[in-house]
């Protein structure tokens, strides 16, 4: 909405429904939901490989087990929170199942592209 001023009149101090009530009528209100549980976490803003560990390992790793229930050619690996070779095996074949550069690295692309499967297998999303 830049385009129709909308970043001045923020700008000015207006508030979201102010300026959307400006371009919509007063009508349109904001609502919102408690947070949603159990969605997949956001891109941590650096690449997962050998050597990682953490809570992001672990997610990554409970996803790929949870996808591999329906793509029985990804191999399951122990939930440790260590990226290991089992890890990066699995990350590897996932990537090539759905025509990722076959890497073994969770960058970016592949991190949304886990997320997105596993929403679609454990049918989070419905």
């Amino acid at each position: 909405m830049t385009q129709w001023g909308s970043k001045t009149l923020g700008d000015q101090g207006y508030s979201a429904i102010q300026i959307l009530r400006g371009f919509y009528g007063n009508s349109i209100y904001i609502n919102t939901a408690v947070q949603v549980s159990g969605v997949p976490s956001s891109w941590p803003g650096y690449n997962l490989g050998i050597g990682a560990t953490g809570n992001n390992v672990r997610m990554i790793q409970e996803q790929l087990n949870a996808i591999s229930r329906g793509y029985p050619m990804i191999p399951t690996i122990a939930v440790d929170g260590i990226y290991g070779p089992q890890t990066e095996n699995s990350v590897r074949i996932f990537q090539q199942i759905f025509d990722l550069p076959a890497t073994g690295i969770v960058d970016i692309a592949t991190w949304y592209k886990i997320s997105r499967i596993y929403v679609g297998v454990t049918r989070i999303g419905i």
